[in-house]
């Protein structure tokens, strides 16, 4: 098994890098399972900074097609939403402060997962899309809740309808960043996670987890609604239109069934 994630430490420091840079660091189920289990291990650490990074040219372009329609049988999708949602539960729960540094395009479930963060920056460069409804499908990996957190409920819905791929400068008016770096990307992060550290760490983390205690029901509410959801879209003709225009490289003639 290829190592899809990598996991190092310099002193109080997590960093987990998504690496699957020839394909965008797109999400395939072993690298699915590779992060739920560097998140496992980070909460077990002794780390109070996080920084959940892609390698190359991208920080996560979604899900993979392949893994996709790979699972359409329903016991193998039932697994990898599990997965998801294991993971997703775990990190945003992290008793940590966690950064998500976007050096490209956030996309998809890349992007449910750089919302889970307690901080985005993003590179210049960065794309971000919330884009599942591109292929007649709704946003998983917590999407409706982180969106709904940062935005609100009616322009999270939007948001969501839309599908609209941001640029970085789009993505910090709208709130969906806190920061775009207009330096050395690496050297920035480093000025970031410099300034966590000459904080009272375990306040701000107490802070955090306050918040994640009260919220984490509702997130895994959000979760088990999403794979309910998903898996009636995942039955649709227009999600069906959608992978094949994809596939074609094509705009999809979505019908409404």
């Amino acid at each position: 098994m290829s190592e899809t994630v990598l996991l190092s430490y310099e002193k109080n420091i997590a960093t987990i890098t998504l690496n699957r840079p020839e394909q965008l660091n797109a999400m395939d189920h072993n690298l699915l399972t590779q992060l739920r289990e560097k998140v496992k291990e980070v909460h077990e650490s002794d780390a109070q900074i996080v920084v959940l990074t892609g390698a190359g040219k991208a920080f996560s372009a979604g899900g993979d097609i392949k893994t996709m329609l790979q699972s359409a049988d329903q016991e193998g999708f039932t697994e990898i939403m599990n997965m998801i949602k294991q993971m997703m539960l775990t990190y945003y729960t992290l008793p940590k402060i966690t950064i998500s540094a976007v050096n490209g395009a956030a996309a998809g479930l890349g992007f449910s997962l750089a919302l889970a963060s307690d901080y985005i920056i993003a590179s210049p460069n960065s794309k971000l899309a919330m884009n599942f409804i591109g292929i007649g499908l709704i946003p998983d990996g917590g999407g409706h809740f982180f969106l709904e957190q940062r935005l609100g409920p009616v322009r999270a819905k939007q948001v969501i309808w839309e599908g609209k791929m941001m640029t970085a400068s789009e993505a910090l008016e709208a709130g969906l960043v806190d920061a775009v770096t207009a330096e050395d990307f690496t050297d920035s992060i480093r000025q970031y996670t410099g300034k966590l550290q000459a904080a009272p760490l375990k306040a701000l983390i107490e802070t955090k987890s306050i918040y994640a205690e009260y919220y984490k029901p509702k997130l895994a509410d959000f979760l088990d609604k999403e794979t309910k959801g998903q898996s009636k879209m995942r039955m649709t003709r227009d999600h069906q239109e959608g992978i094949q225009a994809f596939l074609e490289k094509r705009k999809p003639n979505f019908k409404g069934n």
